[in-house]
């Protein structure tokens, strides 16, 4: 099963050529299922919707609650932005979540649950967003111990282990993201532990999602930094849902045009347990 977790990067930059190139590269990757965050909706179009009808795909979406500060940013209060899942297989159950954060930075971040009928077993399937200055650490555990009891709730009864994607705006050894694996400090929801999938990475593959090589994070001047992940629960039965592979992905210009400002994350998981154990 291929997951891939992509933000791109909304209505931002020449989005209208962006807009064929991301195509372009989703199709190349050929994935399963797609978290996708900061996708655009305006005049009756939906970016994950057109992704999806183009590549084959069902799709859940969920627009921000609160996008004004979104829409000051680019000058146009038309258009909306969200969270969306693409995947190869029927969403049976969905969920959103708005994400905790101060009054004064609030701008409508959230989760989208969609629970996945998979070829073998049912997949729960989360994709976010978290809020994204440098110093709201703090934020963003508070954002990390609101996904968690979400994902406590909707995770079901299935053997496939949850699937947690998304742009997560941290840096790998941070409080956050050892908060939300679990297995590095205490899990926010007692036993609950989700597995970086990077930890099955070649140690010497590139792994900056937000890179200074990309001529959209360039300007920026800040370091090159992996923020974007998938997460997994622990093996199910058999090594259901463990981790055979992951890369970076989508972390180049496509016929001369850069999708993103942010490279993709890829994984291959198990979709069925090895009779064997192994």
């Amino acid at each position: 099963m291929r997951i891939v977790t992509w933000n791109l990067w909304w209505r931002f930059g020449p989005w209208q050529a962006r807009q064929k190139a991301i195509l372009t590269a989703l199709r190349e990757l050929r994935p399963d299922v797609v978290g996708l965050q900061e996708v655009w909706a305006a005049d009756g179009e939906n970016l994950a919707e057109w992704l999806a009808c183009e590549l084959g795909l069902h799709c859940a979406w969920a627009a921000s609650p609160a996008p004004e500060r979104w829409r000051r940013r680019i000058g146009d209060p038309t258009v909306d932005i969200g969270n969306a899942v693409l995947s190869r297989w029927p969403v049976v159950d969905r969920a959103v979540l708005p994400l905790p954060a101060p009054a004064d930075t609030n701008d409508g971040r959230l989760a989208l649950y969609a629970r996945l009928a998979g070829p073998h077993h049912e997949v729960p399937f989360f994709t976010t967003h978290f809020t994204s200055p440098v110093h709201a650490s703090a934020v963003r555990c508070r954002q990390v111990a609101a996904l968690a009891e979400f994902v406590a709730r909707h995770r079901g009864d299935t053997p496939f282990p949850p699937v947690v994607t998304g742009d997560l705006n941290a840096w790998p050894d941070s409080d956050e993201i050892r908060l939300l694996g679990g297995y590095k400090s205490a899990p926010a929801v007692p036993r609950q532990v989700l597995l970086d999938a990077w930890e099955y990475a070649d140690p010497a593959a590139p792994s900056a999602t937000w890179d200074r090589a990309n001529p959209y994070v360039a300007p920026t001047h800040e370091p090159s930094v992996r923020i974007d992940y998938i997460h997994v629960g622990p093996p199910g039965p058999g090594g259901l849902g463990h981790v055979r592979d992951v890369r970076r992905a989508c972390d180049g210009p496509v016929d001369g045009v850069w999708p993103s400002d942010h490279a993709a994350v890829l994984a291959d998981l198990a979709d069925r347990a090895d009779p064997d154990g192994a």
